[in-house]
């Protein structure tokens, strides 16, 4: 009942802090505001930057591009950052890495143990040089709260950049586009989930051509680029954390093939929690 009573208080202080206490900021010596809601007035504000809202590529698009770019043979990548790609870019140039390890150890688990400046500029590279870029859609502080400072610590333009949502593995199996894209296609499917995905796939007719079933961190992006290049394949399924935003890329970059940065879509498939 104590624990409850210092959450409703800390929640309200949060909520005063972070709203009503910034705007009480603005408001000049001997005037009060009328009584207008703290919504209403960032309503009012929204409009004054709404022109500055940068469009999300549909999957849509993106579905029709990749297999446009599959008939075509040419290289296409479709790359995600999402918290742990984001702290990993941010380790020792925004954020220490003593600061990660402490409140966000599975930076380790997801691919890239801090510090390691070699793949954190790598993996910014990556992003650099990718098709699309799915960034997310949430401002919590490890989400959009980090994208901006990441992208200006690096000059990456959001602008300029072809840019979609950081879920957009997902919207492409929902929405119906993943039978159509792998159909007929020589698949490669790379991360620990590859074994069970491919049974999965193979029920619904898609011809897996190859598998790299283990990526070991960034230290093992090399060997599983040679082992690509040694698989025929179209596309490419890569689901192995972090360094599947290096992989994806160099697979298109490198290998001329389409890559996709498939990420736990790999494993709710492949333990039959979502179907396509």
């Amino acid at each position: 009942m104590e624990s409850e009573k210092s959450y409703r208080k800390a929640y309200r202080k949060g909520k005063y802090d972070g709203g009503e206490a910034l705007l009480s900021k603005l408001i000049p010596e001997h005037l009060i505001l009328p009584d207008i809601s703290l919504e209403h007035i960032i309503a009012l504000g929204f409009e004054q930057v709404k022109h500055l809202l940068l469009p999300l590529t549909d999957p849509f698009v993106i579905f029709v591009e990749m297999k446009q770019a599959l008939l075509e043979g040419r290289p296409l990548s479709v790359v995600r950052l999402g918290d742990g790609e984001l702290l990993a870019l941010a380790h020792d140039r925004l954020i220490s890495s003593q600061e990660i390890r402490d409140h966000s150890p599975f930076v380790a688990t997801s691919g890239l143990t801090v510090p390691d400046h070699a793949g954190r500029e790598a993996l910014a590279e990556s992003v650099r040089k990718a098709t699309y870029v799915g960034v997310p859609i949430s401002r919590l502080p490890y989400f959009q709260g980090l994208l901006y400072p990441v992208c200006r610590e690096y000059g990456l333009s959001l602008q300029h950049m072809r840019i979609t949502y950081s879920t957009v593995n997902y919207l492409i199996a929902q929405l119906g586009y993943l039978q159509q894209l792998l159909q007929g296609r020589n698949v490669l499917l790379i991360g620990n989930a590859a074994q069970e995905l491919r049974k999965v796939l193979s029920k619904r007719g898609v011809i897996i051509s190859g598998m790299i079933a283990s990526v070991s961190g960034m230290k093992d992006i090399p060997r599983v680029m040679r082992e690509a290049a040694s698989i025929p394949f179209d596309i490419a399924l890569v689901s192995a954390g972090i360094p599947a935003v290096i992989i994806a890329e160099r697979i298109a970059s490198e290998l001329g093939k389409v890559a996709l940065d498939f990420g736990h879509l790999a494993n709710r498939l492949a333990e039959g929690e979502l179907s396509f």
